[in-house]
């Protein structure tokens, strides 16, 4: 028996895991991709005592974390509150968030040495303290009837940092390495999607009932490129999370040159951001999978006349099509006010109720 996997009451199918599986909901489900965060005035004051590390590294801050969009707001889903990068330190980078700048990896990945280097952790050593806090997340949900999802970043995205050591405009380093060095990039790559099929995995066995990864930076590729160089490992972490038995959602951004791969790649959710109608999306995705998306985060920011009049067009292209999960292209911006998001919530789910 697996120790680590923990058993819940069985809940009622919520219309987020519903619209997962492509099944009729009584309104359109909508989450918000960092729906907890610096916009919100509670997780502020949280960090004026803790950094995000402490607070992520801390499972019973995690859970409040992760709870507090869940009290203020009418949200369909949760998502345990935790970085694409700390599985990155598993591995042996060392990870430091540093104020005004984001993330940043001091030893960044470069030669055959460092990758050779690199170690792929058991999740349950490495990454034990989100595992924890989905545990007792769950344990605030389930009374509720609100799923929790888990995530990981995906193996290129974690690779572009992993090699970067920050973020990047033109991913020089990483794509170097890719188109210059691509038998090193392979090697990267099988260890980073080992590490990502088997954190997703442990999430689901900790209690996560959908997964996401995210692959932010994907956009940045040609077709042949993801094609032959990412999908395979992308497509391999997505089949090690399968045997969680939970939906997955498959994110980027800037996709439209590689959506139907991207669908490819696996995934029952496809998210799709603003740059492209979701009319258009479904067409070119099919009826196999549902769609997660699509309102522009700037959106939120706007008086709500016209976020409200954003929100109907995203809604309106959806027309109640089975298996559209109302989401951000991106995630919320810390500017952005906390009555814009609550309004939003209770308007999609005013608008697309059924009678």
């Amino acid at each position: 028996m697996d120790t680590n996997k923990v058993t819940h009451n069985p809940q009622p199918i919520s219309r987020f895991l519903q619209a997962c599986h492509r099944q009729p909901t009584d309104a359109t489900p909508v989450w918000l991709m960092r729906q907890a965060g610096r916009y919100m005035s509670e997780y502020r004051e949280l960090r004026k005592t803790y950094d995000i590390l402490e607070i992520i590294k801390t499972p019973e801050l995690a859970c409040q974390v992760t709870m507090q969009p869940i009290n203020a707001f009418e949200l369909d889903a949760a998502i345990i509150f935790a970085d694409i990068l700390p599985p990155l330190e598993g591995m042996g980078l060392s990870l430091e968030f540093v104020k005004g700048e984001g993330p940043l990896i001091h030893n960044p990945v470069r030669t055959a040495a460092d990758v050779a280097a690199l170690r792929v952790p058991d999740p349950q050593e490495a990454l034990w303290f989100t595992l924890e806090a989905i545990k007792q997340t769950r344990a605030e949900l389930d009374s509720r009837g609100i799923p929790l999802i888990g995530f990981s970043g995906a193996p290129y995205t974690l690779a572009s940092y992993a090699i970067e050591g920050h973020g990047s405009r033109n991913y020089e380093h990483a794509k170097g390495m890719m188109m210059g060095q691509p038998e090193l990039w392979r090697q990267l790559m099988e260890k980073l999607a080992d590490l990502v099929g088997h954190y997703l995995l442990a999430q689901a066995q900790a209690g996560a009932q959908a997964l996401q990864i995210f692959d932010s930076w994907v956009g940045s590729l040609s077709p042949s490129d993801y094609r032959e160089l990412v999908m395979p490992y992308t497509r391999h972490a997505i089949e090690i999370a399968k045997a969680g038995g939970v939906p997955i959602i498959h994110f980027g951004t800037d996709t439209n040159g590689i959506l139907e791969l991207i669908r490819d790649a696996g995934g029952d959710v496809i998210g799709v951001d603003w740059r492209i109608d979701l009319t258009a999306a479904w067409q070119r995705l099919g009826p196999n999978v549902a769609i997660q998306g699509n309102l522009d985060p700037i959106a939120l920011m706007a008086p709500w006349a016209q976020l409200k009049q954003r929100a109907q067009i995203v809604l309106d292209q959806a027309a109640g099509h089975p298996g559209h999960i109302f989401n951000l292209g991106h995630g919320i911006l810390p500017a952005t006010p906390v009555d814009n998001v609550r309004r939003l919530v209770d308007f999609v789910h005013e608008y697309t109720q059924q009678a």
